[in-house]
């Protein structure tokens, strides 16, 4: 037997003033329940807007990481912690998070000097995260070179390429040339600035044992990213000037075995060591003729 009250409590609920006069007893009562169903959603309804909110702000979160792998990388975790002042745990949260959606990839960076522990991990954007965030500028470079192309010849779009890598020349070669006359140091040196354009590079070297002669002791150099993996695809020119480059960059007459552009996993170009290198500085790139295809520029899968 419920006592009376001066405000009416149902379930919790009170009732107060005119409304609680309002509230007929016995059998009536059960109308009030409607009336205890709404009261009792609207407390609901902010911790639902409330997970909006904070879903949205995951989100713009999440597209600045994006964004910063896109406009910085390859780069660190730690490095992105630095750069968006977020916590170390915060940055590989979105990370891992834009690494299952396929947005980017993590590249394995060889780190500096002998026994220096497992590779450095880096992100940048996979071929799907340059998809999503759209294609414009290749469209628009794409169509240009086949204008281009079609306009004035095939050689039109090689000098197009080979001025696109004489900047790239003209930074390296001081660099390269302080590393002496020794293939090897060569390459790590060309391996060392690549990286910091942003290539990912890395320079093994692979020695000839016996009964092989040292002469076929060489360098693997791979790149684990290129910026114009996409267009170089279209246009394989790009990569046999670039291939031309490191030859003179080197000293050595090189090959490339794959590249990221036609499939394989990196860039892979293959540097003997076992003859000095022609030191001096490099010749600007001359025009070939297309008929002719040299050692350096033959790949295979």
């Amino acid at each position: 037997m419920s006592a009376p009250v001066s405000g009416t409590t149902v379930s919790g609920a009170a009732v107060s003033g005119a409304a609680a006069s309002a509230v007929p007893s016995g059998r009536g009562a059960a109308r009030v329940r409607p009336a205890r169903a709404h009261v009792a959603a609207v407390p609901d309804a902010v911790p639902a807007a409330a997970g909006t909110h904070a879903h949205d702000a995951e989100e713009r979160t999440r597209d600045r990481v994006l964004n910063a792998v896109l406009e910085h990388g390859p780069i660190s975790a730690a490095e992105l912690g630095d750069l968006l002042g977020f916590t170390p745990a915060a940055v590989r949260r979105h990370l891992d998070h834009l690494a299952r959606t396929g947005v980017i990839e993590v590249k394995r960076v060889a780190r500096a000097g002998a026994g220096a522990g497992r590779p450095a991990r880096r992100y940048v954007l996979s071929s799907q995260g340059q998809s999503n965030l759209g294609n414009d500028y290749l469209d628009i470079a794409s169509v240009a070179l086949r204008r281009l192309g079609e306009a004035a010849g095939p050689e039109a779009v090689r000098q197009f390429a080979v001025e696109r890598f004489a900047d790239m020349e003209r930074r390296y070669a001081p660099e390269i040339e302080q590393a002496g006359p020794d293939i090897t140091a060569r390459a790590q040196a060309l391996s060392a600035a690549l990286s910091r354009d942003g290539f990912v590079a890395s320079a093994q070297s692979i020695e000839a044992k016996a009964p092989l002669p040292a002469a076929l002791s060489s360098v693997q150099l791979c790149q684990g990213h290129c910026p114009i993996q996409h267009l170089a695809a279209q246009f394989p020119v790009f990569c046999d000037v670039e291939t031309e480059v490191f030859s003179r960059l080197v000293g050595v007459d090189v090959r490339r075995l794959s590249t990221l552009a036609r499939g394989g996993h990196v860039c892979t170009t293959h540097i003997p060591t076992g003859r000095p290198a022609a030191v001096g500085t490099p010749s600007p790139a001359a025009p070939v003729n297309p008929d002719e295809v040299s050692n350096h520029l033959q790949e295979r899968p």
